[in-house]
């Protein structure tokens, strides 16, 4: 599986340690984001992840900012994003059991590394539920 991830300034230092971390599962990981501490803006990353999202040239997406809202605001502005922030495992799980979120976004500001792991790992790992939450996507436009 190829996982795309991006990040803002805010990000760089748990951006680094999961893609060490990912590859380490076996995974491919393509590098969106920013790989310095200098200040920027998050937009300019997460439209290239979103983008290869859509196009299938990635598989899933994380995307990793200080609060993680301008990234989620950012990612689900695309056709076919359905970008979930989280900030613990269960809601990580969540946004993929109930959501079917496609890019997993976290707050590097407010959740620890080890936190990031966990729910790294619970979002890959969890499934969709379908049911009465597929119906709730459907009524999602699409551009």
């Amino acid at each position: 599986m190829k996982i795309g991830i991006c990040n803002d300034h805010a990000g760089v230092e748990y951006k680094f340690r999961l893609i060490k971390y990912l590859k380490g599962k076996g995974f491919e990981v393509v590098n969106f984001g920013t790989d310095s501490v200098e200040s920027c803006d998050y937009a300019d990353f997460a439209h290239p992840l979103a983008r290869a999202v859509e196009n299938g040239e990635v598989d899933k997406g994380i995307a990793i900012c200080g609060t993680g809202n301008g990234m989620a605001i950012t990612l689900n502005k695309h056709c076919g994003i359905r970008a979930g922030l989280a900030w613990n495992t269960a809601v990580a799980r969540l946004v993929k059991g109930h959501n079917d979120a496609n890019i997993l976004v976290m707050p590097a500001r407010f959740v620890s590394y080890r936190m990031a792991v966990g729910m790294v790992r619970e979002w890959l790992n969890a499934g969709f539920e379908g049911g009465r939450h597929a119906r709730r996507i459907e009524k999602i436009p699409v551009r």
